[in-house]
């Protein structure tokens, strides 16, 4: 068979092995290196739900999807043109995923009876078995190359079978033609001060399954995917939490106010606390606490003292913030809540995504409490997401809930480095000048935004009180009934009053016809893409997704009006419609949901379309 090289608009390659294999590694790897080589990026790590999972069993597979084309790429791709099965459980968990055409690579040498056994196998051919033995399948030695190749390294055979990963991830640079010279330089900016001895053996390792995989005869073709034409400029493969701690530190410097994030960590949220705790040169300040609700309180208490306040979490934690969060919206402090949705209830599955608390960021607390909330539709644009949930919480003094998800929290995509001159001022409004009467009156309010003064501690003539108990305008503490009506009032009006300073509803495609495809959130990439492909296919579709939930962009009813229907899609089992439903009667709304803890396949979406039209 003679050897091709084939141009190709896209591929995706699905990386998987037990959790100690290296797979998130190889993964990660493969992607920054395909974002400094230009191409159009999408990922999705998929990490085992336990901790620890019985070594070579399915539920401790561990999996790094990444899709990478030469145009943007807007999904990690529905099923994979190459499979890396480091174990027999591996390929148990993924054949699932594999095209027609897909290339099976898989370590022969982790393929004995027991760890078959292990992963479920009831015959001694597992391609067969899984219906997988029409496609190219690669079977090599992967951990015997390994050792041989490091022999003579000086590593013990621990620290050599660690380095499997990087053998694997020379055969695939091979076969998708990437450069590795990326590689080289991770390989010593990590290592060079700590561990310098495993520099050289990691770069022998991966030239070697480089070397492999060109001189053996089992892989018919390679292939090339061409950088994607992108808008000058400077880019870097980015994750969600990582682009919301930068978004909030932006925030923090158009505000001319230091941060503070005083969040307990939580699974898939913690690497935004992380992230901000390396930070202090730019005047980030960072706690762990003991717990959700000290983390909380601290940040009402950082907020009160004129801070940025941010707290971090997901859904388990965001339930026991509830109380407090109901205490930032009485007192009507800023504060920048993010939920990094999981699959629950409780604990659920901690390590896979969902949009599930929708409903709690709406309704989650006592009384009528209503606050602001945004969510934030790919990795990237956690940044600007970050930056506006700031925006509002303090311009508008109220907290603020950011939504994202294991999804985007984790998944990365190329992200261009903005230049701080195009984000705008933001303008706390201090409290700077008394009254006539020389008092002031805390929930005295603007009469355009309905917003109250921000008065720091410390100002004098401005001591307040201030805690959970309603108050007058005065700031008196009062349980008159018709106060009461008038605060909560005027509470929810001040939060809808923040629709005059938000994007209107963009719709992409015809402004009126027999379908509007919405969504929020994370699932902004699989329903942009199953739109083109109907469109493709020659039907006409429209479509509109939300990034602010609360409250809603103005024009969205004359929107919804123009068409017969709208399919709300969402990854629970209808929150948001609902909530549509609720404020727009009129409407028909029809819906497709998902709740398995993974991300919509964008053919899923697009047979809903098309059921729908």
């Amino acid at each position: 068979m003679q050897h091709k090289v084939i141009d190709t608009a896209d591929v995706v390659i699905r990386f998987a092995g037990d959790s100690g294999d290296g797979m998130q590694l190889t993964g990660s790897l493969f992607a920054d290196m395909s974002a400094i080589y230009g191409n159009g990026l999408s990922t999705f790590p998929d990490y085992p739900a336990e901790i620890r999972a019985p070594h070579g069993t399915v539920s401790g597979v561990s999996g790094f999807q990444v899709h990478i084309g030469s145009e943007k790429v807007n999904t990690p791709g529905d099923f994979c043109d190459m499979l890396v099965a480091m174990n027999p459980a591996a390929l148990k968990a993924n054949a699932k995923w594999c095209k027609p055409t897909a290339m099976v690579l898989v370590d022969e040498d982790s393929f004995d009876e027991a760890l078959m056994k292990k992963a479920g196998f009831t015959t001694d051919d597992p391609f067969t078995e899984l219906h997988i033995e029409d496609r190219p399948i690669i079977v090599a030695p992967i951990t015997s190359l390994t050792m041989e190749s490091l022999k003579d390294s000086g590593l013990d055979q621990k620290a050599i079978l660690k380095c499997k990963n990087m053998f694997t991830l020379g055969m695939a640079c091979y076969i998708y033609s990437r450069p590795m010279e990326y590689i080289f330089q991770y390989l010593e900016k990590k290592f060079s001060k700590k561990h310098p001895e495993v520099i050289e053996p990691n770069k022998k390792v991966l030239n070697d399954g480089f070397n492999y995989a060109a001189n053996i005869q089992a892989i018919p073709n390679t292939y090339v995917v061409a950088p994607a034409p992108k808008k000058p400029g400077v880019y870097r493969n980015i994750n969600g939490n990582q682009a919301t701690a930068w978004g909030l530190l932006a925030a923090a410097e158009k505000a001319h106010l230091p941060l503070f994030c005083g969040s307990y960590p939580i699974t898939p949220a913690t690497g935004i606390l992380e992230e901000l705790a390396i930070h202090k040169s730019l005047g980030a300040v960072t706690m762990q606490a003991e717990d959700e609700i000290a983390g909380i309180c601290t940040a009402i208490g950082a907020s009160y003292a004129g801070r940025l306040a941010v707290t971090t979490t997901s859904g388990p934690g965001l339930s026991l913030k509830s109380e407090a969060l109901g205490l930032a919206v009485i007192t009507e402090l800023p504060l920048v809540v993010v939920d990094v949705q999981r699959a629950g209830p409780s604990t659920g599955i901690p390590t896979k995504t969902e949009q599930t608390d929708l409903n709690q960021a709406l309704y989650g607390r006592n009384g009528e409490c209503p606050m602001a909330i945004v969510a934030a539709h790919s990795p990237a644009h956690c940044f600007d997401a970050a930056f506006n949930a700031a925006k509002i919480a303090l311009e508008h003094m109220t907290p603020v809930m950011l939504l994202s998800e294991g999804f985007l929290g984790n998944g990365s995509e190329p992200w261009l480095i903005p230049s701080m001159e195009n984000y705008p001022d933001i303008n706390p409004p201090f409290a700077k000048i008394l009254p006539p009467d020389g008092k002031f009156k805390p929930f005295v309010r603007d009469p355009e935004t309905l917003v109250p003064e921000w008065a720091i501690p410390g100002q004098r003539g401005f001591e307040h009180r201030v805690g959970g108990l309603e108050k007058n305008h005065d700031g008196v503490l009062s349980s008159d009934p018709a106060n009461h009506e008038v605060m909560v009032a005027e509470r929810a009006a001040k939060i809808q009053k923040i629709a005059d300073f938000i994007p209107e509803l963009d719709v992409n495609g015809p402004a009126e016809g027999k379908l509007l495809v919405v969504g929020w959130g994370g699932t902004y990439g699989h329903i942009l893409s199953a739109v083109e492909a109907v469109r493709a296919a020659g039907t006409d579709v429209s479509f509109a997704h939300f990034d602010y939930i609360m409250p809603l962009p103005k024009n969205t009813g004359e929107v919804f009006s123009k068409f017969d229907k709208v399919l709300v899609c969402e990854l629970n089992s209808g929150q948001f419609a609902a909530y549509l439903r609720n404020i727009y009667p009129e409407v028909t709304f029809v819906q497709c949901n998902k709740v398995q803890g993974q991300p919509f396949l964008v053919q899923e979406v697009a047979e809903s379309i098309n059921r729908n039209l």
